[in-house]
């Protein structure tokens, strides 16, 4: 699992075997996002469009649409409204000004309820166009315009003018030089005149650019703007899913427990001698599997290991049977008479076991073997008596390095060499058809109690 790339089978395993723990966690999450929701006053949203007449570049337009956010704008708008506690710093964030295609600037407004959000869109369009219309100069004082607008300077041209008609008639038509003169520089400072109004028409943007127009009052929002309530919730079950999915690939990932063989002779210090299957079954429940902390984890279904494999479809009980009598039949040819073996299993390894006790039935005494549960922890073997050796059988991902090194040197404490290790593995099998039992599957097996695994010197 550590080195192999994450598939969806990984995933699938997953739900299948911790659905009960992912159940709770989503159901947390939602909760934490309800309680989010509760802190979080509910907000609603809507938007005013103001378009822009006459031509503008792009750049124009995002110009524009910063002016309608500023805070010269809100701040108009905040003093308009006079909410109680609202001030133009409070409604900055809550205000927005998107450039749209076809000269639209698109103004949306936040607040606690529809009707405030609905007057703060409007109000801010409002406010922006008035704004906009006095910085282009369409909406200066009146007694000023009469003096400096553009409106004014077009009356003073025009008077100058006609003034200038009537001097060049009142002057001596071509009767003299001087008369000739003078007429001629009259229609220059005409022409002047002209010229220089056609470029203030030219360079006037509230020529070019005649205003803008707000294209309605805003729409009253008839929904909460996102994140509901119902979105944080969601957002919540599937935040605590996703970390919790998360969280079993990185425990695996991260795992030290050992899966191979190589990996298991390495921290034993000795040789594979063979794989024996067992029946899939659901681990019994020993004594000390009670408690609340117990409870809690049968309910969450994390008392079984979630990352070993599904177990593979089974050869058949003659199948079986060969294998043990294989490793049998190599623990004879390594051991010299008389043979007698202690089997160590790792406490807590059901499914080693269970192959623990079939091998030592279809050994027939033949070698004989003796069955000590070890506890990883602190492990303790009984002092070599009479046998001449351990073989340890356990099940693969079940133990780290560590641990198995810890079962090795207990063996080594009690004078126990380890002749070889068994791997065992569960398989499925199907209901049997007949009531017959071997006879050698039926012989008793000896288990070395607590009390008697405590009388060696560990």
């Amino acid at each position: 699992m550590s080195e192999d790339a994450i598939r969806l089978v990984t995933i699938g395993r997953i739900f299948r075997r911790r659905w009960r723990l992912l159940a709770v966690a989503a159901v947390l999450g939602a909760l934490v996002g309800y309680g989010t929701s509760l802190l979080f006053p509910p907000n609603y949203t809507t938007s005013t469009s103001v378009l822009l007449a006459g031509q503008w570049e792009e750049r124009e337009l995002l110009t524009q649409a910063e002016i309608a956010a500023s805070s010269a704008v809100v701040d108009r708008t905040a003093a308009t409204l006079d909410w109680s506690g609202v001030s133009g710093s409070d409604l900055r964030d809550r205000v927005t000004a998107t450039a749209a295609d076809g000269n639209i600037i698109k103004i949306s407004g936040t607040a606690e309820t529809p009707e405030r959000a609905q007057q703060l869109s409007d109000q801010v369009a409002k406010q922006f166009v008035g704004f906009a219309a006095r910085i282009a100069g369409e909406d200066t004082d009146p007694e000023s315009d009469a003096a400096t607008g553009p409106e004014a300077l077009r009356q003073k041209v025009a008077q100058t003018s006609r003034r200038i008609t009537e001097l060049a008639d009142s002057a001596d038509p071509g009767k003299t030089v001087e008369g000739v003169q003078v007429r001629t520089e009259l229609e220059k400072l005409r022409t002047a005149l002209q010229e220089a109004m056609k470029k203030l028409d030219e360079a006037d943007p509230a020529t070019n650019k005649a205003g803008m127009v707000v294209m309605g009052p805003a729409a009253r929002p008839t929904g909460e703007a996102p994140p509901t309530r119902t979105q944080l919730v969601v957002g919540g079950a599937l935040l605590a899913l996703l970390v919790a999915v998360i969280g079993h690939l990185a425990a695996a990932r991260v795992s030290r427990r050992v899966r191979t063989e190589p990996e298991m002779a390495a921290a034993l210090g000795s040789k594979v001698l063979g794989t024996v299957d067992v029946p899939g079954e659901r681990p019994a429940r020993r004594p000390g599997d009670r408690g609340p902390r117990a409870l809690v984890r049968r309910l969450l279904g994390v008392d079984t290991r979630w990352d070993t494999p599904a177990p593979q479809p089974s050869g058949g009980d003659a199948g079986r049977e060969v294998r043990y009598r294989r490793v049998c039949a190599r623990l004879r040819d390594r051991l010299p008479s008389p043979r007698r073996l202690l089997v160590v299993v790792p406490d807590g390894d059901d499914t080693a076991r269970r192959a623990a006790g079939r091998l030592v039935a279809e050994a027939g005494g033949d070698p004989l073997l003796r069955l000590v549960e070890v506890s990883v922890d602190r492990p303790l073997v009984p002092d070599r008596g009479t046998e001449s050796g351990a073989v340890v059988v356990l099940s693969a991902g079940n133990w780290t390095a560590g641990e198995l090194s810890g079962v090795a040197e207990a063996c080594a404490d009690g004078r126990h060499e380890v002749v070889g290790i068994v791997v065992a593995g569960a398989v499925r099998t199907r209901p049997e058809r007949t009531a017959g039992r071997s006879s050698r599957r039926a012989t008793p097996v000896a288990v070395a109690s607590g009390d008697e695994a405590r009388g060696g010197s560990g």
